[in-house]
């Protein structure tokens, strides 16, 4: 999810070290664990609020499309808002929606609570990056964002595990006001310690947005649609799901676990690939490695074979797989707008959610056919996104083609 946090106009830089970008990271550890989170203790939630799991799912659903759709425009709406101030609101945001979920007697509540964690949310990622790029020396800039971009990367890997370790032993609601604590006591220390920095000209919603039209840009954009919707058809049904192939509720967490390594392993991995291969390379390897990993599930869920280390090794390459998109895939959008590099950026943020949403719908939609279904579709979704970039790639090697020369 390092797209998110490319600033758009950064304030003056302090000469500062990376020392203090890590209170940041810890508020996008904290915004990272309560997008994610609700995947690791869905069932108890549903079973609680009297709902189906794949009902209860949309509050998943609701989270990222708010989040997708609220990002650009309250990027635009508070961007002369003082930096301290945006990060210290947009924390206490979070934290009291998170307070709101853990706190709601039914569906409906929960499903508000969540778009208003997800207004907190939007708000704070982007401006902890532009925050983070201030308060550093310019030759440590790129390193500060790196930290900031960790704070994601870890709540992937240990927030949700831990998420639904603390939903097994304490229950979903004592989870979320974890959460809700973490977002309220780093907003008090951004508070205390964060210098005064003023916010950044206001750039209108129709600039944001005008990048759209152009074709280059909308042949890359939908591939982040589909490679996050193919992953999170399954992932955010993923106590169900695991099940079927032979881990129980109780030992999801590890499960959880390997793919959070995955994501952290396949994330770092592919900046370093990209550089060295190409975007389009990495790319092709991480949509075959998913469709492969989820095909195996089915398979395995389908004839009810139960092979715990082999199934800990496809749940580790599919979140290696579902998170390794982000570099190529920012890599690819600068390189065909790069005037415009921090605003097709913020717009593969919000596509990552989208992707989020919509694999959320469909695996809702498919659990009841059973768990291989459920895996399969999400392996079917990552083969079209494997064509489709192919296709869009051959597109952006011969620009005549979309002249139609």
């Amino acid at each position: 999810m390092s797209s998110v946090l490319i600033p758009d106009a950064p304030p003056k830089p302090a000469a500062g070290g990376l020392s203090s970008t890590l209170v940041l990271a810890l508020g996008t550890f904290a915004v990272g664990t309560d997008a994610f989170v609700v995947a690791g203790f869905l069932p108890s939630m549903a079973e609680d609020l009297h709902v189906s799991p794949a009902t209860a799912g949309q509050s998943i659903t609701v989270f990222a499309a708010a989040y997708a759709v609220l990002s650009p425009v309250l990027a635009t709406l508070l961007a002369r808002l003082p930096r301290r101030t945006l990060l210290v609101a947009a924390l206490t945001t979070l934290g009291l929606a998170n307070l709101g979920s853990a706190l709601a007697p039914d569906l409906a509540v929960l499903l508000v609570s969540r778009v208003v964690a997800a207004a907190g949310a939007a708000a704070y990622t982007p401006g902890a990056g532009a925050v983070s790029a201030s308060l550093v020396r310019p030759e440590l800039r790129a390193r500060a964002l790196a930290v900031v971009i960790g704070g994601l990367t870890v709540a992937t890997a240990l927030g949700v595990p831990l998420g639904n370790a603390a939903g097994h032993w304490f229950g979903w609601r004592a989870a979320l006001g974890a959460v809700a604590g973490l977002c309220l006591v780093v907003a008090a220390v951004l508070r205390a310690i964060m210098p005064r920095l003023p916010g950044s000209a206001r750039v209108s919603l129709r600039t944001r947005l005008a990048v759209l039209r152009r074709p280059s840009v909308l042949a890359v954009l939908p591939l982040t649609v589909l490679g996050m919707g193919a992953s999170y058809t399954a992932y955010a049904y993923s106590v169900p799901v695991l099940d079927a192939v032979g881990v129980p509720e109780r030992s999801a967490l590890w499960m959880l676990f390997l793919y959070g390594l995955g994501a952290v392993a396949g994330n770092l991995g592919a900046g370093w690939a990209t550089d060295r291969w190409g975007s389009v390379a990495v790319l092709t390897v991480g949509y075959t490695a998913m469709a492969a990993a989820l095909g195996a599930l089915a398979w395995l869920a389908g004839a009810g074979t139960d092979v715990a280390p082999l199934v800990g090794l496809l749940v580790l390459l599919w979140g290696a797989a579902s998170w390794c998109q982000t570099p190529p895939q920012q890599h690819r959008l600068i390189q065909v707008a790069p005037q415009e590099a921090p605003l097709v950026v913020s717009l593969n943020s919000s596509s990552i959610y989208v992707g989020i949403g919509l694999g959320t719908v469909l695996g809702g939609a498919a659990l009841g056919a059973g768990a291989s279904v459920v895996y399969g579709l999400g392996a079917g979704i990552a083969a079209v996104a494997l064509g489709f970039l192919r296709w869009s790639s051959r597109r952006q090697v011969n620009p005549g083609a979309r002249a139609g020369t």
